[in-house]
């Protein structure tokens, strides 16, 4: 919970950092307020770490770009047509840091597209009541106040819309009416997930039916943005809030239908786990030990996006037997093409679409080894299959047990313990990471008297088999295995 009096210590550390500092006198000095806004500020007061520094001011563009020349290493307006100047400002202190620095904005929507129609403002509460959350909608202004103002010297915060109290209850709110502010901009519908998670905060009920009720405007924003959204959610410490506000409103149903489907009705008489609660679980297992074992490392989007769509396949491949039992034969496979196809509509990068289609390929191939142990041949050949991936099928492979049953679970955790053991003892013996047949092409083409086409690919699949299942051979008996294979084809 929110102690208020930590929390306004935290703002005066704020206030105080060297290039909050330097920025104020320099703004202060030209004649101008200056202010930092929205995330900085909210996370200040909930004691979390501020990263980016943003503020807000009542000078124009060509002004700010005049007042930080002087104290900043660099300086960029490629944002200058929505009031946003970016700086490397000096640090006494340190480096120099990074900011943006926007005029006080006041625009308006058009109702068909997100872009709006630039317009700024003259005034820090009209600034902010046109932002997306009242909790990013504070501002902690750092100039001395105008001449003539009864306000107190020194920083003031500044919450025209009930930020504070928002953060103390833990609620996201729209500063307006959210039926206007989500019809100003559809994606702040999918930020309002994000924001469940990143500050497991619940959405206000005004604020949820909005965007029920809203959801279908969601179409005007580009697959870009969107997957811009699910990719920041997905990086948070606990991204199920949010997936389950996605859910629950239907608002996932524009642009990733298939994790709602895993709501599967379940038959009175054919009875299986509950396929979106196991996947939600999958999820957070896997974010536990993406931690453990890379601890320092960024979050793994692929990873945390294969673990929510592993069992996409499911509802698709459902089958009901006789004597009440459920089959899904081959979602696996089917799941893998359902994923490609719904990462390249939201225009994710061909390796993060390759590398979750392929660990949920991949996922199953594992739970035959706990049956019965695998060869090393077999053992190979899941290396071969996974690749670079193996690491990450390491973790969804382990997060995938959700059972309640503790021996079951162990005996799974044993088994997978194993294989990665085996795997480490193989890959020290063979270089396993990079198996290849004992003979290339060339030599293939030499041996067989053959030219490159169709033959040589056969020939070579035909060694790299023996090689997966045998281990390497070296090339003399590899030679003479290939021509009395060579030689049987006639």
């Amino acid at each position: 919970m929110l102690n208020m009096a930590e929390g306004l210590s935290r703002l005066g550390a704020l206030a105080a950092h060297p290039v909050v500092a330097t920025l104020s006198t320099a703004f202060a000095e030209a004649g101008y307020e200056l202010s930092v806004v929205g995330g900085p500020v909210r996370d200040a007061l909930l004691g979390r770490a501020t990263n980016d520094l943003d503020f807000t001011t009542d000078a124009q563009p060509d002004e700010i770009l005049r007042i930080v020349t002087p104290i900043s290493t660099t300086q960029w307006d490629i944002g200058r047509a929505f009031g946003t100047i970016g700086a490397r400002v000096q640090n006494p202190g340190g480096p120099a840091e990074q900011v943006e620095i926007t005029t006080y904005r006041a625009d308006s929507y058009d109702g068909t597209t997100r872009k709006p129609v630039v317009e700024f403002g003259d005034s820090i509460d009209g600034d902010l009541q046109r932002r997306d959350f009242t909790v990013n909608a504070m501002a902690l202004q750092v100039t001395p106040p105008a001449e003539g103002t009864e306000v107190a010297p020194g920083p003031r915060l500044v919450d025209p819309t009930g930020g504070v109290e928002d953060l103390i209850a833990g609620i996201l709110r729209t500063p307006i009416d959210p039926d206007v502010s989500f019809g100003d901009d559809p994606l702040r519908m999918l930020r309002a997930a994000r924001f469940s998670a990143q500050l497991d905060f619940a959405l206000d009920e005004a604020t949820f039916s909005a965007i029920e009720r809203l959801r279908g405007t969601l179409s005007i924003v580009s697959p870009e943005r969107i997957q811009g959204e699910i990719v920041r959610l997905m990086q948070t410490d606990d991204p199920v809030r949010g997936i389950r506000v996605l859910v629950d409103t239907g608002l996932i149903e524009q642009f990733l239908p298939e994790v709602s489907a895993l709501r599967l009705e379940v038959d009175e008489h054919h009875h299986h786990k509950d396929v979106y609660e196991h996947s939600l679980t999958v999820v957070r297992q896997a974010i536990e030990l993406e931690k453990s074992r890379n601890p320092d490392a960024a979050p793994d989007v692929p990873l945390r996006l294969a673990a929510l769509l592993h069992d996409i396949g499911k509802p698709r491949t459902r089958k009901l037997e006789a004597g009440g039992g459920v089959t899904f034969h081959h979602h696996d496979v089917v799941g893998a093409r359902m994923a490609r196809k719904r990462l390249q509509a939201l225009r994710f990068d061909g390796d993060t679409t390759d590398a979750v289609a392929k660990l949920v390929e991949l996922h199953l191939r594992f739970f035959g080894y706990a049956e019965g142990a695998w060869t090393d041949s077999a053992v190979r050949r899941y290396v071969r299959d996974a690749g670079d991936l193996v690491e990450r099928l390491h973790i969804l492979v382990r997060a995938d047990v959700t059972t309640r049953n503790r021996r079951k679970a162990a005996r799974l955790a044993s088994a997978y313990d194993d294989i990665e053991r085996r795997i480490v003892e193989l890959r020290e013996q063979e270089e396993l990471d990079s198996i290849r047949p004992d003979l290339d092409g060339n030599q293939i083409q030499q041996i067989l008297g053959i030219k490159p086409g169709r033959e040589v690919g056969e020939a070579y699949r035909f060694l790299m088999d023996m090689r997966l299942d045998e281990g390497p051979l070296g090339a003399d008996v590899a030679e003479q295995r290939l021509r009395d294979w060579w030689a049987a084809r006639d």
